[in-house]
């Protein structure tokens, strides 16, 4: 699963055709060690289908602050350039992949 480390990787990201899955992290962050192996397990599974790209909130304060970033885990689900669905926190797997499967 790819990071994205700057403002250029974000609108690589954002002008792509498919939908887009940001899970906003941080390397200290207890629940986003937890969920991480569910994010990358399903990143592999849906890759051509939906880009889930990893923010680290520490390295990237301007993004975190362009999504209101208040506490982490925080994934946001976009299509056609819009969030139309957002989880905070730790979610289970279940719960993740009918979120990535409505974007589809």
């Amino acid at each position: 699963m790819k990071v994205i480390e700057n403002n250029k990787d974000f609108s690589e990201v954002m002008n792509q055709d498919k939908p887009v899955v940001l899970d906003f992290y941080a390397d200290w962050c207890g629940p986003c060690q937890t969920l991480l192996p569910v994010v990358e397990k399903l990143s592999d599974e849906y890759e051509g289908k939906v880009e889930i790209r990893k923010i680290n909130v520490d390295q990237n304060r301007e993004l975190s602050a362009q999504f209101k970033i208040r506490s982490i885990p925080a994934l946001f689900f976009i299509k056609d350039a819009k969030v139309v669905d957002q989880l905070t926190g730790l979610a289970p797997e279940a719960q993740l992949r009918a979120k990535i499967d409505a974007l589809v």
